[in-house]
């Protein structure tokens, strides 16, 4: 039996905090796709959303009525271990200033986009809402779990003490157009991507890979995870945070395989064991998610074409 949408988001004024990243172009798009037209942001140059008192005078003269909040400073392993503190502080303060700006506003529904990066690196898996604070968060990630946390919290907080409407979803590994691919700082995806593309330019066929491979993650295509966050939206009537993924898991080997078949590499995977791998495994049980009626469209092989094509483009556009 299909559900019944809970939250209409016809006639309202969208709000995309962080709207000119991956996740929150993204969104730009879906919502354009729907139909809804009155979607507003304001990028960095404009607007420090760390900063509250500039935030709140910017949504009090646009007057939001409904927020998406995907924006924040993110990064791969290496920047996470070596840039904690900004990780936490941005985060933080991020989370901080759009959510009690939006509550001061009256906003009618806002949607945090936290992380699956949030649960305790020895939980059960495939991971559950309910493990969430259940034990020691991941240590290459602690900075910016620790923030993640906080927003959720934040949430949760506000909807007791204000009966405010503000929910919080924990996406998986992110990947596709837009994304940063940057060797020393991106998330797997990008990297490998890149490593893949500038080989094949170089006439070489293996792909050099962090680590040992042995590592399970659970990969969403970020047009798939826009579609998640607007049905949550209007579908998730509940509280509690709900997971966004894409319901299965493979190794960063097998991820790297499917690149080089993608790219079209011949050669073998060349490991780096002194790297690190992160948490063992990290897949996320979306049972409730699936409960609301919402699927992944995108398959991971597709989803690598198209964010391949993403970096050849850019390769091919000159810097302005």
């Amino acid at each position: 039996m299909k559900p019944e949408p809970v939250f209409s988001l016809a006639g309202k004024r969208i709000w995309v905090a962080g709207h000119t990243g991956m996740l929150g172009s993204a969104l730009v798009r879906e919502l354009d796709r729907r139909g809804f037209r009155d979607v507003v942001g304001a990028d960095r140059r404009a607007l420090d959303l760390r900063d509250g008192d500039a935030t709140l005078r910017w949504a009090k003269a646009v007057k939001p009525s409904v927020v998406f909040l995907p924006a924040g400073t993110i990064g791969g392993i290496l920047a996470n271990k070596t840039r904690p503190a900004e990780f936490m502080r941005d985060n933080i303060l991020i989370a901080v200033s759009v959510i009690d700006a939006a509550r001061k506003i009256g906003v009618e529904k806002l949607i945090y986009v936290a992380s699956s990066a949030v649960y305790p690196v020895s939980a059960a898996q495939p991971l559950r809402e309910a493990s969430l604070m259940t034990g020691h968060l991941e240590e290459a990630h602690e900075g910016y779990s620790m923030a993640k946390l906080t927003g959720i919290k934040l949430c949760e907080t506000y909807q007791r003490q204000y009966r405010a409407n503000f929910i919080a979803a924990l996406p998986t590994n992110l990947y596709g157009p837009g994304d940063r691919y940057d060797l020393e700082n991106s998330h797997v995806i990008p990297a490998l991507i890149r490593k893949a593309e500038e080989a094949r330019l170089r006439g070489e066929t293996d792909l050099h890979v962090w680590g040992s491979g042995q590592a399970r993650r659970d990969f969403l295509h970020v047009d798939d995870c826009a579609r998640a966050l607007c049905h949550l939206m209007e579908y998730h009537g509940g509280k509690a945070p709900v997971n966004v993924g894409s319901g299965i898991d493979l190794t960063i080997a097998d991820l790297a395989r499917t690149i080089m078949r993608v790219a079209g590499l011949t050669g073998d995977l060349v490991f780096d064991p002194e790297r690190p791998d992160g948490a063992p495994r990290r897949q996320l049980d979306i049972e409730v998610l699936e409960s609301l009626g919402w699927k992944p469209e995108i398959t991971l092989e597709a989803g690598l074409a198209q964010a391949l094509t993403d970096y050849r483009e850019r390769l091919a556009t000159p810097a302005i």
